[in-house]
């Protein structure tokens, strides 16, 4: 049963994996059309960091999810933090409406939201892509530090406050220590959401100033170059990075 259960979960590894595996190394091949035998060149990578419009869009898409995942962390743990420390009325309700951004389909709300910005004057545009993305990403941050302060023992708060410790000092010292891989993990579940949100993105961006995930759509649209293989590659590698550093120091598995 254990080697069954071993060779289903290598089947889902190969099957999660393998396209982004060959992918890399299609990256790295000197074929536009992957011919094969495999021809080692590193030309894409070159004309890659030689295409000024790809580099505008990333380094757009990275502020642009820098700024999201701060705000979003930002406002999400403050109302975490109101939500776990205080019972008032509507509080069950307000937190059944943090679900709706995540299950319903983000084309009805980059419709919505493209209706809705035009309707108070602000029209499409990079403050338009920002709030948007802030709005999909809080109810992440929000979901994962509220369940990180489940575990919270009060006793801990009340002790605090009993040796005359005020609420900055409990808060900074006590509460926010303990919620920190809840507030890590929020923040990269933000930032990878406005990185990586197309349909918001499209819908909100104006012509000419798109976000990396609409520019890969356009570019395959007019026909696919294995640049795009070259840039998924630096993508997946610096998100893998940034994933297991964060996983290593955040301790999200907790000590043994």
């Amino acid at each position: 049963m254990i080697v069954v259960a071993r060779a289903y979960l290598g089947l889902i590894l190969v099957f999660l994996y393998a396209p982004i595996i060959v992918m890399g190394v299609m990256s790295l091949n000197a074929s536009e059309f992957y011919a094969l035998p495999f021809d080692f060149s590193t030309e894409w990578y070159e004309r890659l960091f030689a295409n000024e419009e790809v580099l505008a869009a990333s380094w757009r898409s990275v502020w642009i999810a820098l700024v999201v995942a701060t705000v979003a962390t930002t406002l999400g743990t403050m109302a975490s933090l109101a939500l776990w420390r205080h019972d008032f009325p509507g509080k069950r309700i307000l937190q059944a409406l943090l679900f709706p951004p995540i299950a319903v389909p983000w084309l009805i709300i980059g419709t919505a939201m493209l209706v809705f910005f035009f309707g108070i004057g602000l029209g499409r545009g990079t403050p338009a892509v920002v709030l948007g993305h802030v709005a999909l990403a809080l109810p992440y941050v929000i979901i994962t530090v509220t369940a990180r302060m489940q575990s919270f023992d009060r006793a801990l708060d009340e002790a605090a406050r009993s040796l005359g410790a005020r609420s900055w000092t409990v808060a900074r010292k006590v509460i926010l220590p303990y919620a920190s891989p809840g507030i890590i993990a929020g923040w990269l579940f933000a930032f990878a959401v406005s990185f990586d949100q197309f349909v918001v993105s499209y819908f909100l961006a104006e012509p000419g100033d798109s976000t990396l995930p609409v520019l890969i759509y356009t570019a395959i649209r007019k026909g696919f170059t294995p640049e795009i293989n070259a840039i998924a590659t630096i993508i997946i590698a610096v998100s893998m990075t940034l994933m297991i550093v964060a996983a290593r120091f955040a301790r999200f598995g907790g000590t043994r």
